[in-house]
């Protein structure tokens, strides 16, 4: 049994690193990723990093020119850039829907990854102990939470362990976070993330004794 505690607590320990960094982070990481693989669909996202920097080129020469003094390369440029804008258009627009795609699938699969295997962990180990209590060393009513939903009356469900298992990892990350924050004195998270942290003085502590 233990592969599965093991299982469990890597499983929470995934999830809360996932939602710390956050959804979109990861989303556009294995985008970046998708991106540098040998397949069509990634071609055509470095090709659309061509054609933006073409449009903008052409739109800094055609800036650059006056219309009135040299209007036949204005006009040239003119051409050039509404070409180039109009393709990028068409390129932003597909890869725009296959980016919705990509974040479509990317999302179900993270969500089987996580909350699928749990809930399939949860359901099918439901039944089994996870670990057994002395025996007396807990009041009934106790062991029945414990044991919530259809873990045997003495031990610990898996659905238990899961929750024991999120919320030591969030206190231990939280509580190293303070540590971290409170030894190098600048706010590392929040709205007042870069701040540096201000200790108000105790009043009574520190303060020399009058003889």
């Amino acid at each position: 049994m233990l592969s599965v505690l093991l299982l469990v607590f890597l499983l929470q320990l995934f999830i809360h690193l996932l939602n710390t960094v956050g959804k979109q982070t990861v989303n556009d990481l294995l985008w970046l990723v998708f991106t540098k693989l040998p397949i069509p669909q990634a071609k055509a996202a470095g090709d659309l990093s061509t054609l933006r920097s073409d449009v903008v080129r052409l739109a800094r020469e055609m800036k650059a020119t006056s219309a009135q003094d040299d209007f036949a390369k204005w006009a040239r440029l003119r051409r050039q850039h509404d070409k180039a804008r109009e393709k990028y258009d068409a390129e932003a627009s597909n890869q725009q829907s296959l980016r919705t795609t990509f974040d479509r699938v990317i999302t179900g699969a993270r969500w089987l990854g996580t909350q699928g295997l749990q809930f399939g962990a949860n359901t099918w180990y439901s039944k089994q102990a996870m670990f057994w209590l002395p025996q007396g060393w807990v009041p009934y009513q106790i062991e029945w939470v414990l044991s919530f939903p259809r873990a045997p009356l003495g031990s610990i469900s898996i659905n238990v362990w899961a929750i024991a298992c999120a919320s030591v990892i969030k206190m231990v990350v939280e509580g190293s976070m303070a540590v971290w924050t409170l030894r190098s004195g600048v706010v590392k998270d929040g709205p007042r993330k870069g701040e540096a942290i201000k200790m108000e003085a105790v009043p009574g502590v520190g303060a020399k004794k009058e003889l």
